[in-house]
């Protein structure tokens, strides 16, 4: 029997996205990392606790970068409404944007209550995420060839015709090789694999799949997003070292199971947003004007596979007679 939808958060969530970006965009280009993350973490948490949930920060910004707010465990919402897991990332590629590079976005997933993966301390995984025509056909465990084949197959392309993301790190120098060797196209991006992940699922992005080892908790961002645009996730959790894997054993983590979309994120009754800060191919960047700013956002709903863009503007004299943010004079 059918059954009414719950409310849909993620309109809401969009504000807080388009918050961060506002406040953050402000520092683009400007080599200030610390300040344009603080500046986001501060507009997120103004809005978040405008909306009628009761919220726990499952991933957030204490454990990655010692913010001193949306850490992990921090309750966040009214307290009234439903009880949901969390997961925030103010500034997905904040070096991008810190550099005036592109493909910084703002996130932040909500999940009913204890269906998030919880990664703790243990901030890396091995993951490869592909759009909705290859679902189904990629196995972590798999050749990097086996892979790029199946993907090839399922979309109707040659190898040859596959673009695949990875990020620009010295420990995917070995993949880089392979993928190359299997005749493959590469784009490299310095930051940002939550719009990497989502860029394969994005019409007209051009990216098939991205792999390698990237962020754990931008794993899960990816997870409730891509559970509702068609596409799929898997991730390995990465120890750094031997005293990071002895921990997380000793803590019930596996480093060798493979996490499934169930795994990351186990209900169908997810939301996601996103607002890009720079301009990139997933989202376009802020963009200011004399009296305002323009947005443009990617409001995800899992329950129903919506998926809407939002571009908005947003007027500095309306703003400011009842925001508790302050959108200009940031510096």
């Amino acid at each position: 029997m059918a059954s009414e939808p719950t409310r849909n958060l993620a309109l809401e969530l969009v504000r807080v996205t388009e918050a961060a970006a506002l406040a953050a965009g402000r520092f683009m280009g400007r080599g200030d990392k610390i300040a344009a993350d603080r500046a986001a973490v501060d507009a997120m948490r103004v809005v978040l606790n405008s909306i009628a949930m009761n919220a726990i920060i499952i991933i957030g910004e204490g454990e990655k970068d010692q913010a001193p707010m949306l850490y992990n465990g921090e309750r966040v919402g009214t307290g009234e409404g439903p009880a949901m897991d969390i997961a925030v990332d103010p500034i997905d590629g904040t070096r991008p944007l810190s550099n005036g590079t592109s493909n910084a976005i703002a996130t932040v997933a909500l999940a009913p209550r204890g269906t998030m993966f919880d990664p703790g301390p243990f901030l890396y995984m091995n993951k490869i995420a592909v759009g909705p025509q290859a679902r189904g056909t990629v196995d972590i465990e798999a050749p990097v060839e086996h892979n790029l084949r199946a993907i090839a197959q399922a979309s109707d392309k040659k190898v040859e015709d596959l673009t695949v993301v990875i990020l620009d790190r010295p420990r995917h120098t070995e993949l880089i090789a392979e993928v190359r060797r299997c005749g493959a196209r590469i784009r490299l991006i310095q930051d940002g694999d939550v719009a990497g992940a989502l860029m394969t699922s994005w019409p007209d992005s051009g990216i098939d799949v991205l792999m390698g080892i990237g962020g754990t908790p931008e794993g899960v961002l990816a997870a409730c997003a891509l559970r509702a645009m068609g596409g799929e996730i898997q991730g390995k959790l990465y120890a750094r070292n031997d005293d990071e894997l002895r921990r997380g054993v000793e803590m019930g983590y596996d480093f060798k199971k493979t996490l499934t979309m169930n795994d990351l994120v186990a209900s169908d009754d997810v939301f996601f947003a996103a607002t890009g800060i720079t301009d990139g191919e997933f989202l376009r960047g802020v963009k200011y004007y004399g009296s305002g700013a323009r947005t443009d956002s990617v409001v995800v709903r899992g329950m129903t596979g919506t998926v809407r863009q939002i571009i908005a503007t947003h007027r500095w004299d309306k703003l400011s007679r009842f925001s508790a943010i302050r959108y200009q004079g940031n510096t």
